[in-house]
């Protein structure tokens, strides 16, 4: 097959075609003895970016390299082609005097071949940087066909499926990858220097806590139990602020069997931390410093831009209470009304508050349905109702509220904080609350944990904890659209 300069795959050539015919040139290849499956290594010595960013120091040097042809330009006695070597794209220049007979055997090569080259830096006489091939080698042969050049891959069906065809196709995808890495080791340098330690928790649990969510059930064949995919690390990590630790963290995956969106994948990754003798005061401090470092480590500015929408992380971040904010944008105020007026003002706005809701209840259904869409720039939502806080402490000076906050950006919830509850019977009764909400029918309500309820009894000092949604901080700082955008293999319902 001679394949245009273009690397569109002829229209009036079937795949099927196309396939058999490079089945047929393995198959050569093996019965002349030159199975590129069998080679187990390539000692390549130089990457495509290094050479671009160090001409002067390869110029006329010979160097080993290696990658997949992306595109090639074949003529009579010289030809040329592309490979990508995972750092950037390099031409290759092939003549035939300085090949012999292996110049032919190249000319039958494929889009998506991969190659190990061993050649001379030179420019061309256009000016482009390339390597002069002196021997070369097939290393894997390519028995698909790459998508067309021009078009790419851009169904985002097949881009999720077939993550290694995303990547090969549209370079920018693995730069996203890239940051998340560089993310995630910021978050760690950043933690560590201020002397937190990173600690593994139970993924497998018996007891389903630290959230309200729907969870993934597993059995356990040997103990012949069902088990529960965790939601949260929560209340092992708060285990051991009770031993003895005093600053710790887990990064790491969770699992809820909830709806997926763009903002939402059944398994994710956060990060929690907790601090002894802290509050939530302290945990907002740590958010908005780890935010500006990490941006800073990652992208080497704190203002960025998100959808289009400008985000500027480096001001001052507010801090709000959830009933001001409801007052700033809907004039219903939860000190000021009675519980008629707030059903009255609120149905008014297209929230419907039924007369058996609660006032904290209703206080969080006004902010979810209307509120957080508004939260743009980077803000602190603090005071909860505590209906919606079984694991925070209470506020003094008000005990329907907690000590909880949420921060948002972009209208997205971030992440979650609390001054932890450390009173054991406040909050053995309120796990009876959930449970008597799980008997009710309320599937994500959370379970009774006994021994929870033992270590504090044994003394939980004041503890801020926080945690943050990994996920949505890299869709952030990589100006990615969906959450699958930022996983490398997000869930997808099987084909058929």
């Amino acid at each position: 097959m001679n394949e245009k300069i273009n690397n569109l795959v002829p229209e009036t050539e079937d795949i099927n075609d196309i396939i058999a015919v490079r089945h047929e040139k393995l198959a050569k290849l093996k019965e002349q003895g030159n199975d590129p499956f069998t080679i187990v290594r390539f000692d390549k010595n130089a990457d495509a970016k290094d050479i671009f960013a160090n001409y002067t120091e390869y110029e006329g040097k010979g160097v080993k390299i290696a990658g997949r042809i992306m595109s090639r330009r074949i003529m009579g006695k010289a030809s040329f082609c592309h490979i990508q070597d995972g750092t950037a794209q390099i031409q290759l220049y092939f003549r035939i005097d300085a090949l012999q007979e292996k110049y032919e055997d190249f000319k039958k090569l494929d889009i998506g071949d991969i190659i190990g080259v061993s050649g001379e830096v030179f420019t061309t006489h256009k000016g482009e940087i390339s390597i002069k091939a002196l021997d070369y080698i097939l290393l894997a042969k390519s028995l698909l066909p790459l998508p067309e050049k021009y078009h790419g891959l851009k169904d985002t069906d097949l881009r999720y499926r077939q993550r290694y065809l995303d990547l090969i196709m549209n370079p920018d995808v693995k730069d996203t990858f890239i940051k998340r890495s560089k993310i995630i080791t910021s978050i760690r340098k950043f933690l560590d220097e201020k002397g937190f330690i990173e600690v593994d928790t139970p993924i497998l649990n018996t007891i389903l806590g630290g959230a309200n969510a729907r969870p993934f059930i597993t059995h356990h064949n040997t103990l012949d139990i069902n088990m529960y995919l965790r939601i949260a690390p929560e209340l092992y990590l708060k285990r051991l602020i009770v031993g003895g630790f005093l600053k710790v963290y887990e990064m790491g995956r969770l699992f809820r069997n909830e709806g997926m969106d763009i903002k939402h994948n059944p398994e994710f990754t956060t990060i929690e931390l907790y601090q002894a003798y802290a509050d939530y005061n302290d945990m907002m401090d740590i958010t908005e410093e780890m935010f500006k470092y990490c941006a800073q480590e990652v992208l080497g500015t704190t203002e960025l831009s998100y959808q289009g929408v400008p985000v500027s992380l480096g001001n001052k971040w507010p801090r709000v209470t959830m009933s001001d904010l409801i007052k700033e944008h809907t004039g219903i105020d939860f000190y000021a009304d009675s519980m008629d007026e707030i059903r009255a003002k609120a149905a008014k706005i297209g929230v419907e508050i039924s007369a058996k809701e609660s006032w904290g209840k209703a206080m969080y259904a006004i902010f979810d349905q209307k509120i957080e869409e508004k939260l743009v720039q980077p803000v602190f939502v603090i005071d909860y109702p505590v209906e919606v806080s079984p694991l925070a402490k209470r506020k003094t000076e008000d005990p329907r509220l907690v000590e909880r906050f949420e921060f948002f950006i972009n209208a997205r919830e971030m992440g979650n904080a609390f001054s932890e509850l450390n009173d054991p019977l406040d909050q053995k009764a309120r796990f009876e609350e959930q449970v008597k909400a799980r008997a009710a029918g309320d599937d994500e309500a959370q379970m009774m944990d006994e021994d929870y309820v033992t270590a504090l009894e044994y003394g939980l000092p004041p503890t801020g904890g926080l945690g943050i949604g990994i996920d949505r901080m890299v869709m952030l700082f990589t100006d990615s659209y969906s959450i699958r955008d930022v996983l490398l293999f997000p869930t997808m319902k099987p084909k058929a």
